[in-house]
């Protein structure tokens, strides 16, 4: 088997004793029946994922993943492709929205480049990024398929290897990405597995106009007649349409999810790599934890497909892995309440007649 296989033969579901045992005692902790709600949902998945009714939360690292995309030769961004390096410049020096809201979470960021069309060699060599890359971007998904599938299977075997290298340090995975020109092969992976019109599930993106989102709608529906990916077969779906980022998203969350350890999905470019990681190994889908529902249309039809409630809904749309970051403070709030409020019991409390 390849490491792929060997990953998705480890995942198992969640430990529902476990959760049952969290249950019972979030039931009993001294305030109304389920007052805090979602929260309580929360940390009874983290205790299920974790197997521990006292989970390990502290230790969280968001993993940023980069990469360029043919497609964006086709108009369909505002922004230019060497947007993307100068971003993971600006990443790895601290200056960007990742930076503020992980540090403020408490995570630590890990930029990885999976591949970007330039050469990142110095940035990595003095280890302010890491080098995962797959080739210096995908090709161009509307004159053909985005990537082989030998390099989709690399680039989310990368992504696990980077879970599996961070076994020992992490307790909470969190998703993220840079990449100018993604939401266009997120929206044609949205489309692929949910079989709604294209422009149902594409949106503005960077921030372009009305005529230039028209012209990404036949962007992605040329693509998808083009290059006819399987929704059944996952690695069809990211080589034909995919991204490298997105394909490293995938991996990391198989890695997570073999690893028992939660992971933190950001927003539409996240969780397009989400539905990757959900058509290999459907089980995985019990470790994700939905950071918040983008701006993006196509992202709610994702979660929909997904079977997840976000935890917030703020209008974010940046990416970066910043949704994670924020969500992340309420991972570790739930724990808290699992773990430091008292029960009835405990407390001497009366309960409710």
């Amino acid at each position: 088997m390849n490491l792929l296989e060997e990953t998705i033969a480890k995942i198992e579901p969640q430990d529902e004793a476990i959760r049952a045992l969290a249950h019972t005692r979030l039931e009993s902790l001294t305030m109304p029946y389920w007052a805090l709600g979602r929260l309580l949902d929360l940390a009874e998945e983290l205790a299920g994922i974790t197997r521990s009714l006292h989970p390990a939360v502290a230790r969280k690292t968001i993993f940023t993943m980069a990469g360029d995309h043919g497609v964006v030769a086709e108009g369909v961004s505002k922004y230019p492709q060497e947007v993307t390096p100068q971003m993971v410049a600006n990443i790895a020096a601290g200056g960007a929205g990742i930076n503020a809201l992980a540090h403020q979470s408490g995570a630590s960021v890990v930029v990885v480049d999976m591949g970007v069309a330039a050469d990142l060699s110095e940035l990595a060599a003095s280890g302010k990024i890491v080098s995962r890359r797959v080739g210096p971007g995908t090709k161009n998904m509307a004159e053909g398929p985005a990537m082989s599938r030998e390099e989709a299977i690399t680039a989310i075997e990368n992504g696990i290897g980077l879970a599996i290298q961070a076994k020992d340090s992490v307790d909470v995975f969190g998703t993220g990405e840079m990449g100018i020109g993604n939401t266009t092969p997120s929206s044609a992976i949205v489309a692929a597995f949910s079989g709604r019109p294209v422009a149902d599930v594409t949106g503005h993106g960077t921030g372009i106009e009305e005529e230039q989102f028209t012209h990404k709608v036949r962007v992605i529906e040329k693509s998808l007649r083009l290059n006819q990916p399987d929704p059944h077969d996952g690695i069809d779906v990211l080589s034909k349409i995919g991204g490298f980022e997105i394909g490293g998203i995938a991996g990391l969350i198989l890695g997570a999810a073999s690893l028992k350890k939660p992971v933190v999905i950001d927003g539409f470019i996240s969780t397009a790599g989400a539905l990757i990681a959900n058509a290999l190994c459907p089980t995985a889908r019990q470790y994700m934890i939905a950071a918040h529902r983008s701006v993006e249309q196509g992202h709610r039809a994702a979660l929909e497909l997904l079977g997840k409630q976000p935890l917030i809904d703020l209008d974010l749309r940046l990416g970066e892995g910043t949704g994670a970051a924020l969500a992340m403070n309420f991972v570790e709030a739930a724990i808290r309440v699992l773990t430091e409020v008292a029960t009835f019991e405990e407390a001497m409390v009366s309960k409710a007649q």
